[in-house]
């Protein structure tokens, strides 16, 4: 990681943890919009730092992302993952980078592009009533809307965070998509968040079973604790390597970067499956409550997990993209995206 990297990481770190208390983040669950929070990211830029070009900071690619990852470690309640890469494809296209909040809107939501605009509504919207701008793909293109574009009906994924059905009619601003679809790049920020909050699981659970006495030891001096621990670790490091390999290609433009994303969301998926059990287990089931950390994380792991296509969707796209190969040509196909 470069100087300016490094030290974008730590600003990013220590405004989260400045900003992002226990107190903001139960007022976030009943609904109240983090202000404070969202002007201290702006201020930092954090929603252009995946922006190349005059748009942008002209921050390496990979060290942007690895921002995204932070964002999950924190389960931060705002729509910066989403801005980050939304106006990373923007500028990508040639359209001008919009301020506020834009959240994506993949093909086959329900919105068509039409000559003068787009119209249609989509459903389970992310942040559709807190966003200022719609990217939308559809045949190929991408279209920023800025204007013409409501929310019909309030919701909210198991973490509490809003997902909406948003109505459109009105002009955009249309562009070839540039690179991914927008579905695979939405993937790819809930592969890196997830793999983020799966590190803070083990940081919990690690705090929990050390503080925890029994029998006038700690919870982690027993051999079936560590056994566990060491378990939830290494889930979290597949994590953590899947979305390593996913990011890479993207920062890349490797062709494999769909694979890699789908090879990402599969293993992240599972990983985040066993996980979850494990650090519950651990917590003894305390972590269930609404009022613990371990629920906030895990409520979002669940959520993204099924959000920009489900566990199962990606792993059948991996699938099919795996039988297309010869019995000769599958082991080359696996290290070409490992």
């Amino acid at each position: 990681m470069s100087d300016t990297g490094a030290l974008l990481a730590d600003m990013t770190e220590r405004l989260l943890a400045e900003h992002f208390d226990d107190n903001v983040m139960r007022a976030a669950r009943t609904g109240i919009w983090p202000q404070a929070g969202w002007d201290a990211a702006v201020e930092q830029g954090l929603p252009l730092a995946l922006v190349q070009g005059e748009q942008g900071f002209d921050i390496p690619l990979g060290e942007g992302l690895a921002l995204i990852r932070t964002l999950g470690r924190h389960a931060v309640p705002l729509p910066l993952a989403e801005t980050m890469i939304a106006n990373a494809m923007i500028a990508q296209a040639g359209l001008t980078v919009p301020e506020g909040p834009v959240t994506l809107v993949p093909e086959c939501s329900g919105i068509v592009l039409r000559q003068d605009g787009a119209s249609g509504e989509a459903n389970r919207v992310a942040w559709g009533r807190d966003a200022r701008a719609l990217l939308i793909e559809s045949d190929g293109n991408i279209a920023l809307m800025t204007a013409g574009f409501d929310v019909a009906e309030q919701g909210t994924n198991l973490a509490h965070m809003p997902r909406d059905l948003v109505t459109v009619d009105g002009p955009t601003e249309v562009a070839p998509l540039p690179g991914i679809s927008l579905l695979e790049a939405g993937a790819l920020v809930r592969a890196l968040a997830m793999a983020g909050a799966l590190e803070t699981l083990v940081e919990l659970t690690i705090a929990h079973v050390t503080e925890r006495v029994q029998f006038g030891r700690p919870l982690s001096a027993f051999q079936a604790i560590q056994h566990a621990l060491a378990r939830l670790a290494g889930e979290a490091a597949a994590a953590s390597a899947a979305a390593d390999l996913a990011a890479d290609a993207f920062a890349h433009a490797s062709p494999q970067t769909p694979i890699a994303i789908a090879a990402a969301r599969t293993r992240i998926s599972e990983a985040a499956g066993g996980a979850i059990g494990i650090a519950h287990q651990l917590h003894g089931a305390i972590g269930f409550t609404e009022e613990h950390r371990l629920h906030w994380f895990t409520t979002a792991l669940w959520s993204w997990r099924d959000e920009f296509g489900s566990a199962v969707w990606w792993t059948r796209r991996l699938g099919v993209e795996s039988l297309r190969h010869s019995k000769q040509g599958f082991w080359p196909f696996v290290t070409s995206v490992s």
